[in-house]
């Protein structure tokens, strides 16, 4: 199963901070990570976030930075000043958790906040 059709059987599913499961709701990293089958290291910081260690972690896992998302890449925003969200890219939009609507979400289109990096999995 693909990472989006993946993160598409979760839609819907409760945001929850540190959140890495179906059962018990996602966060942005929860969901990103369980949608390409990988788990979140244990140190993971739970808000704000350095943009350097996001792309070592991402990198660590087999991504390589893209220059335009497609379907299944890990996109970096900037939501909020000092605050970073990933979501996945869908190629016309985006699944993430959502902590407004307090769940994971498909919107379609460009997404609403500046997009900082892109990251597609090697071979993916």
């Amino acid at each position: 199963m693909s990472a989006v059709a993946r993160a598409r059987s979760v839609v819907g599913c409760r945001f929850r901070r540190q959140g890495r499961c179906p059962d018990t709701g996602f966060d942005c990293v929860g969901l990103v990570a369980w949608a390409h089958g990988l788990t979140v290291p244990g140190d993971y910081p739970a808000r704000g976030g350095d943009p350097a260690r996001i792309a070592v972690v991402l990198k660590g896992y087999g991504f390589e930075d893209a220059v335009t998302a497609a379907a299944g890449d890990v996109l970096l925003l900037a939501s909020g000043p000092g605050q970073l969200h990933l979501a996945l890219s869908t190629g016309g939009g985006m699944i993430h958790a959502d902590a407004v609507a307090r769940a994971v979400v498909e919107r379609p289109g460009p997404p609403r906040w500046p997009v900082l990096a892109v990251w597609r999995r090697s071979g993916g």
